[in-house]
């Protein structure tokens, strides 16, 4: 009996081949045996307020901050443009949160973004409605 008949035996057989598969041409190769960093692969341009060194931990952090994506404010594949209008209120944002913990005088951080998103695009002005 040959071994595309017995279900049990192909799948014993096409499994490892898949794994393999996968292992071999499923990695992204970098530059240089470099690391892959999505939008973070290449030097960052036209940061007005955050600096290089900063970026990438900050954007993780509206994006956990908010739920949302990085074309949420980002033009797709253009991360340096201003098109998308709510990349110009993201930077009025972050002012105001320097400008709110610059209040305080012992220089630490007492607001973020999450202070108020807590999760979501548009954060809540006012208390839910009581039960």
């Amino acid at each position: 009996m040959l071994a595309y008949h017995n279900p049990m035996r192909l799948l014993r057989l096409a499994f490892p081949i898949l794994i393999l598969a996968i292992a071999l041409f499923g990695q992204e190769k970098g530059e240089k045996g470099g690391k892959k960093g999505g939008a973070f692969a290449n030097p960052p341009t036209n940061l007005k307020l955050l600096k290089p060194d900063n970026y990438q931990a900050a954007m993780q952090n509206f994006t956990r901050s908010l739920g949302v994506m990085c074309t949420y404010c980002h033009v797709m594949g253009q991360f340096a443009s201003d098109d998308n209008p709510k990349k110009e209120v993201a930077r009025m944002m972050i002012s105001m949160v320097r400008d709110i913990n610059g209040k305080f005088p012992d220089g630490q951080q007492h607001v973020a973004c999450y202070t108020c998103h807590r999760g979501a695009e548009m954060p809540l002005t006012q208390p839910p409605a009581a039960q």
